[in-house]
């Protein structure tokens, strides 16, 4: 049963308006402002107070005012009683917070259906924000649900896109640790790149992102490069070098296809299609397959290229020795402008130590256990 706190000092006002309302409702009553509140705070709350707005210790709009400041009482629907039917004091209440204006004397079935009518109008607000607030908890489980299962999506992902680059190396000379070093080369050319605000507008964040992810995939055309020439223990001749840069291609078909396949235009297979196409592309338009020139090479090709001849250098080949880090750091100051983006070569030679520090980490020499 829904209870009703009625504030008033007139004895007459009290005696009608309780035997209109007592055999529908619990009443309490006060007779004095200051009780009148006490008798709000109290649980439960009652669900609707009638006021007086002339009371012997403070008037009706104090009360009010009161009662709406408190969080504990601010949702009470609120009924002014009144023998004046002034506007400018019913608007003044209404202003207040109040629901309705009652005049006196009291109609006894009028002040019940206004009574009811704002219960009811309360039943209806307590049900839609119960109701909002269990949608709101419904979105916040769906949005971690789809979160959690992004990041399931996103790690599947990066293992599909790293087995697939290591199927590569494994046809290769290189190791799996080539892989892992050059992509995080590439995260950090980015990171530093992306130190000036003139780059980050190049494209979306989560761009960015991609580029490093799909790094491992740089190599991956070279599935189809036969064995003799892909496993060749010596310098290429001409005719292997030609048949050896299809890779480039390969790897760009291959990609397309999943493209066409899927029947999406996905910015992932984009960017890797960039890279595994036009990794080995140079600024000044000698590079293959296409010979690009400048920024027509897409800038995702241009910091693998970087990524991945440094770590050429440093890496011991049939062909050729290891080269220690400041004289791989020398070759790619000498190819800035001619081999690579002078700008990428710059934010190098700035994050270099990093570059050395990444390799040491991920060094293809066999552990001391390996070696025991």
């Amino acid at each position: 049963m829904k209870t009703i706190l009625l504030i008033d000092d007139d004895p007459a006002t009290l005696e009608v308006i309780n035997e209109c309302l007592r055999h529908h409702f619990r009443t309490r009553i006060a007779t004095r402002g200051k009780k009148g509140m006490q008798l709000a705070q109290m649980s439960p709350a009652p669900d609707l107070v009638l006021l007086d707005l002339e009371l012997p210790d403070m008037n009706g709009y104090q009360i009010c005012s009161a009662l709406k400041r408190d969080p504990g009482t601010a949702d009470i629907p609120v009924i002014f009683l009144s023998s004046h039917s002034d506007i400018a004091d019913i608007t003044r209440g209404l202003e207040l917070g109040a629901v309705d204006y009652v005049p006196k004397p009291v109609a006894p079935p009028i002040l019940l259906a206004r009574v009811r009518t704002q219960l009811r109008l309360r039943e209806a607000q307590i049900h839609l924000a119960d109701r909002n607030l269990h949608l709101e908890s419904l979105v916040r489980e769906r949005t971690r649900d789809l979160e959690a299962r992004t990041l399931d999506l996103q790690r599947n992902q990066e293992l599909t896109i790293v087995a697939l680059g290591a199927i590569a190396e494994t046809r290769d000379n290189e190791t799996g640790n080539h892989i892992r070093r050059t992509r995080a080369y590439v995260r950090t050319l980015i990171e530093y790149l992306l130190l000036q605000p003139a780059q980050r507008d190049r494209m979306p964040p989560e761009e960015w992102a991609l580029i490093a992810k799909c790094a491992p995939l740089h190599d991956i055309g070279k599935v189809g490069i036969p064995d003799q020439i892909l496993l060749k223990q010596g310098p290429l001749d001409a005719g292997e070098f030609a048949i050896m840069k299809q890779h480039t291609t390969l790897g760009r078909d291959a990609l397309r296809t999943a493209e066409l396949r899927v029947d999406a235009h996905d910015p992932f297979l984009r960017i890797a299609s960039e890279i595994v196409y036009s990794h080995h592309e140079r600024w000044d338009g000698t590079g293959y397959p296409q010979g690009l020139y400048g920024e027509a090479i897409p800038l995702a090709a241009r910091l693998m290229a970087i990524a991945d001849v440094y770590d050429a250098l440093i890496s011991k080949r049939v062909y050729k020795p290891a080269f220690p880090h400041n004289k791989a750091v020398e070759i790619i100051t000498e190819g800035r402008g001619r081999h690579f983006d002078p700008l990428l070569v710059d934010c190098f030679l700035v994050c270099a130590e990093t570059f050395n520090e990444i390799a040491e980490l991920h060094s293809d020499m066999p552990s001391p256990e390996e070696n025991a």
